[in-house]
């Protein structure tokens, strides 16, 4: 594992460079059927980093789907949905939490793939699952 050091000498457990980048995506929890809007905070290949408002247990497994715009793919813009399992919550003001989770799966969507069911192994999302 590699590890770095940050600015308060707290040991860094991330392998992966993490991107800022605040772009809205659509998160889905296992057992219920609506997806609930966020924004992302930061990405890396292997995770994401996002606040809900709602209340979130490690462990918990999430579908996220996100556009990537031309400006960050510097070509096509690009959709992705990938499965993840929660890592972190980091309580904020009121119900709002931090949600840090570890991209297990990921697959690139066009638009008529949207409604796909592909990347769900064994994961119940909503009522199509």
């Amino acid at each position: 594992m590699l590890l770095r050091y940050g600015p308060e000498n707290n040991p860094e457990r991330r392998a992966m460079r993490r991107f800022s980048m605040r772009l809205p995506a659509s998160v889905r929890v296992s057992g219920i059927p609506a997806p609930f809007d966020v924004e992302s905070e930061n990405v890396s290949a292997r995770g994401i980093f996002f606040y809900i408002d709602r209340w979130m247990k490690v462990d918990a497994q999430i579908e996220v789907t996100m556009d990537f715009p031309s400006q960050v793919t510097l070509t096509d813009a690009l959709r992705v949905r990938f499965l993840a399992r929660v890592v972190r919550v980091e309580p904020q003001n009121g119900m709002r939490v931090g949600v840090a989770a570890a991209i297990e799966e990921y697959e690139f969507l066009r638009s008529e793939q949207e409604g796909s069911a592909e990347l769900q192994p064994g994961w119940k999302f909503g009522a199509s699952g």
